[in-house]
């Protein structure tokens, strides 16, 4: 697998990820047997980078990562990316050393690590990341140990720029896709010029982009793809890419002829993520090993060509462009 910098971090990782929210709840249930035997298999296939949040299950995600750690012959190679701040009503003021220490120490403990490589804040109010003081807490916790690093999980262009102009920032995760093309204008240049890394969530739109699914297709009622279609529980964005549900089909149903064989529809999606300059690591979710594997794969496909790449905005403008892009 390729392997590529966090400029801020000095630290490489294989440019696909595990996304392990589904390690923890909102898509179905996953055991524990499932999703250790999903991490091996991510592992074994080049994987380095995991994320997860401490709110996955109310930390079940996160206990399972710690559980993988404790026992894979790998667990000192690995990035753990977590996430801090949904576990509470969004508030502003709850955005303070004391909690951060609460929040950091529980994912410590839930990951069995002394120091945690990354935490971001998890999709905060806009008005967290504007305040200086949320940065002195969070420098305050490197200088303490309890993380190495931090960085900002964020809905919005403008949040991300945000976050990117400040010193301090390893990393900004945003949603990007062959959906979701905004932050190819404003958000991955302004990454690169300060050396910020781009970690790329809801990589295959929610499985969108896997190309498995049709009209007929239906989700679990604890899975978020049923629940969010219209943002019900949490910002839309994090369903579908905030693409509607027939739209998005039309839209991979018009990719499709352009994937390149051998590779899958989920392979080709995570490929075009990587030959995006400024992308650091994508991080695909996946319920089993099969699946892993699969997306591990991308990571050593050789680069999409230029017509193909102009292919895939073209089909982004007509179709997605016009619902969407004005929203983030």
């Amino acid at each position: 697998m390729d392997k590529r910098t966090f400029p801020r971090l000095s630290r490489t990782v294989g440019v696909i990820g595990l996304g392990a929210w589904q390690l923890g709840a909102d898509w179905g249930t996953v055991s524990e047997d499932d999703a250790l035997a999903t991490l091996a298999a991510a592992v074994e296939a080049g994987t380095t980078f995991l994320d997860t949040a401490d709110v996955y299950g109310d930390g079940r995600s996160e206990r399972i990562i710690g559980r993988f750690l404790r026992e894979s012959s790998a667990g000192g190679e690995l990035f753990v990316a977590t996430k801090m701040g949904r576990r509470v009503p969004q508030e502003p003021s709850a955005y303070v050393l004391d909690n951060f220490r609460a929040w950091t120490d529980r994912s410590r403990a839930n990951l069995g690590v002394d120091t945690l490589d990354l935490v971001q804040l998890h999709c905060p109010p806009t008005e967290v990341l504007h305040t200086d003081a949320v940065y002195d807490a969070l420098d305050t916790l490197v200088a303490e140990k309890r993380i190495a690093a931090y960085g900002v999980s964020v809905e919005t262009v403008a949040e991300a720029l945000a976050a990117i102009a400040r010193p301090g920032v390893a990393s900004v995760q945003i949603i990007l896709n062959a959906l979701r093309l905004k932050p190819l204008e404003q958000v991955l240049p302004a990454a690169s010029a300060a050396g910020v890394g781009i970690i790329a969530r809801v990589p295959l739109a929610s499985g969108l982009l896997s190309g498995r699914y049709d009209e007929q297709t239906s989700f679990a009622a604890d899975d978020h793809r049923n629940y969010n279609r219209e943002g019900a529980a949490f910002d839309v964005g994090e369903t579908f890419s905030g693409v509607d549900f027939t739209t998005g089909l039309a839209a991979v149903r018009r990719l499709v002829p352009l994937v390149p064989a051998p590779a899958t529809m989920a392979q080709f999606a995570l490929r075009w993520i990587l030959d995006q300059p400024g992308v650091t690591v994508a991080i695909p979710g996946a319920r089993n090993p099969q699946q892993a594997r699969d997306n591990a794969a991308a990571g050593s496909l050789p680069p999409i060509d230029e017509a193909t790449q102009r292919s895939v905005v073209e089909i982004y403008d007509e179709l997605i462009r016009p619902q969407v892009h004005h929203r983030w």
